[in-house]
């Protein structure tokens, strides 16, 4: 089975670095030594805090298992994860404005290494709280390093459209990179070194709290506009009557929830669809191979976004079905399963 990972991540790697290579220098854009300086200090802060997310991602379910809890409990702790992410994510950005996105960073780092900590424990309730200041953390990653940034960058004086390479160096290195980097590495930690399923959380830890260091010791504090402040309530409102008023705007919002909500069940749900008699799996090696083919996914994307005569609208309908698809394997696999075992005769089987 291994093996099989092996190839499918090494045919994954071809194609990607074909697809990478292959780009032109056409859109390459010319910069400053001091724009350089600063993109290279944040992409090395958004690697290291991406290195303490990715790390957590593959063995969170596994970890809860040989802990001794079922499938429901395990499903509670993620609700609770996600729930808190949801509730809190719609009031961080705003904290972070106004009590300073730096400090909204540093708290990100903090908070996660208590998450990490908790895992050291079997007990539910200190594990409840784990997750609860892990989706916390998770609002933080994805709304404070990007405001920062944002600020930083114009106050700074450098050119707008500077600020999109530091984007797209951002996602393939913290999106990309360092996700496939983090699965592999776990997958040391955990199978070759046998440290144990506690070792990826104790390492991502490591990360954040270098990460931390770096950015007590070389950013500055930025806030956002007093004038362009609003309460909660207000921003509340704004975006109800802009959903009400477009009806794009709400079925984009549905669709993107409906994939959203889709992938999240994959996150839940992908340990123990491989391993559903709790066989040894390798899990980080299969996360890497996951983040893999989202690489690969986001590469072809640019691809086509740059290609103005596709319309998004037209090839996004085959990604939602070739994703669906996707989701269908596991339940043919079963259906299959459950004939084979009953002499039932299914075509396809």
């Amino acid at each position: 089975m291994e093996v099989f990972y092996f190839l499918v991540f090494g045919a994954l790697s071809a194609v990607v670095a074909v697809i990478e290579l292959s780009k032109t220098n056409k859109d390459r854009v010319n910069t400053t030594t001091a724009f350089n300086s600063f993109k290279n200090n944040y992409l090395l802060v958004y690697s290291l805090m991406m290195a303490g997310d990715w790390l957590q991602g593959p063995y969170v379910y596994f970890l809860y298992s040989t802990y001794g809890f079922g499938k429901g409990e395990i499903g509670q702790l993620f609700i609770a994860g996600f729930g808190s992410s949801m509730l809190f994510g719609t009031i961080v950005g705003s904290l972070a404005d106004k009590q300073g996105r730096k400090r909204a960073c540093v708290t990100y780092c903090i908070t996660y290494i208590l998450s990490c900590i908790t895992k050291h424990s079997p007990q539910y309730r200190i594990l409840m709280v784990g997750r609860v200041l892990g989706g916390i953390a998770t609002s933080l990653l994805f709304s404070a390093f990007e405001s920062w940034l944002v600020a930083e960058h114009n106050k700074r004086g450098f050119e707008q459209q500077w600020l999109s390479v530091t984007f797209s160096k951002a996602i393939f290195l913290g999106n990309g990179l360092v996700a496939i980097l983090s699965g592999l590495f776990g997958n040391l930690l955990v199978d070759n070194l046998s440290l144990g399923p506690v070792a990826p959380f104790d390492a991502a830890a490591c990360f954040l709290a270098v990460g931390m260091a770096v950015i007590l010791s070389s950013w500055s504090e930025n806030y956002g506009d007093p004038s362009e402040s609003k309460d909660l309530l207000t921003q509340f409102k704004g975006a109800a009557v802009a959903i009400a008023s477009d009806e794009k705007i709400a079925l984009l919002g549905a669709i993107q929830s409906l994939f959203e909500g889709s992938m999240y069940t994959f996150v839940f749900l992908w340990t123990p669809a491989l391993s559903p008699n709790d066989e040894e799996i390798p899990h980080g090696f299969i996360f890497a191979t996951f983040m893999l083919a989202s690489m690969l996914g986001s590469s072809l994307a640019s691809r086509l976004l740059a290609r103005t005569s596709l319309k998004v609208e037209s090839y996004m309908q085959i990604v939602f079905v070739i994703s669906s698809a996707s989701l269908l394997l596991p339940i043919v696999t079963n259906v299959c399963q459950f004939s084979k075992s009953y002499g039932i005769f299914f075509s396809g089987c």
